[in-house]
């Protein structure tokens, strides 16, 4: 996910005094505090639930509907650091084409109010801090997080060369299934691969609404979307990857025996997705951008249908 900041657009040139004032001025610890708290997106908790949802959903599967409390735990939060970490390191290594797009100019490392290594260094601490949180878990848990810090960190990059980064950003953002499932089953049974694979889907369809926002600015400084990839079948390619999600969710509903008030979350999820269509039919930004913010509601009404499922025994 990329670039959406909640500043007005202002020209280039207005920038330029306060960038320097901030420069010449360094922030004291309540202003330095405020920076980071911008850099990891901590006042856009979409970025967090996108990834809270499908980890949850995979960790009552895999538990029957009883997690464990540690692992609730320890999931929550360890999804709440490695997006604020992998915020931090998007940016550093974005910093060069974040500053010619009018709605990222005000990100703290653009805007030159931080800098570079302080991103890193926030990008190395969270990610440290969540995998302290593995430590009592088991040795499949281990070598799963060393590959969702890995993940977590060459994302960015892949917006360079592949032609659908977003289906990258599905595996770094849904890893939390597996390793919720090797926390409780020690093992990676096949419901754990069809969940990554419908979350890459769900990735795909999302992120592209995100894309379809930036469409314009990224054709001008040469990053690949799943946008631009898909072209006049972008809104097509939504809704057949929101469809695949579905199917693919309907599988592990199968493989793990849930019941109707699963099959009734993915309904809701569904019409979720047809609201959606109405919203970026017009491929209008702030239609697009709404649908982005809406899929927190998808992620809801899938786990929804998980946790009724087994509440209702």
């Amino acid at each position: 996910m990329r670039r959406i900041s909640s500043g007005p657009d202002r020209p280039a040139d207005s920038r330029a005094a306060p960038v320097q004032a901030i420069s010449a001025r360094p922030p004291g610890l309540r202003q330095r505090a405020a920076l980071y708290w911008r850099l990891t997106r901590m006042h856009r908790p979409i970025g967090t639930l996108l990834l809270l949802w499908p980890t949850l959903a995979a960790l009552f599967i895999a538990s029957g509907g009883w997690p464990d409390p540690y692992l609730l735990f320890a999931f929550s939060l360890g999804t709440l650091l490695m997006r604020s970490a992998g915020c931090a390191f998007n940016d550093w290594a974005d910093r060069d084409f974040d500053r010619h797009v009018a709605r990222t100019r005000d990100r703290p490392l653009t805007a030159g109010e931080i800098e570079p290594w302080e991103a890193v260094a926030v990008f190395v601490a969270l990610s440290l801090v969540a995998l302290l949180l593995v430590v009592p878990m088991n040795r499949l848990v281990w070598a799963l997080a060393v590959v969702a810090a890995f993940l977590a960190a060459s994302y960015p990059f892949t917006k360079r060369f592949l032609a659908l980064p977003q289906a990258y950003l599905g595996v770094a953002f849904g890893f939390g299934i597996p390793m919720a499932f090797a926390a409780v089953r020690n093992e990676l049974p096949a419901a754990a691969w069809t969940m990554l694979a419908s979350n890459v889907f769900w990735a795909l369809a999302y992120d592209t609404e995100y894309a379809m926002v930036d469409r314009d600015d990224d054709l001008k400084i040469g990053i690949r979307t799943a946008a631009i990839t898909f072209g006049r079948f972008d809104v097509a390619a939504v809704m057949t990857c929101y469809a695949i999600t579905l199917g693919l969710l309907a599988v592990v509903g199968h493989i793990e025996d849930l019941g109707a008030p699963y099959y009734a979350g993915l309904g809701v999820a569904a019409g979720i997705a047809a609201y959606h269509y109405t919203l970026i039919r017009e491929r209008g930004r702030e239609g697009c951008f709404r649908a982005f913010n809406h899929n927190n509601w998808f992620g809801a009404a899938v786990f929804g249908g998980v946790l009724a499922s087994y509440l209702a025994g």
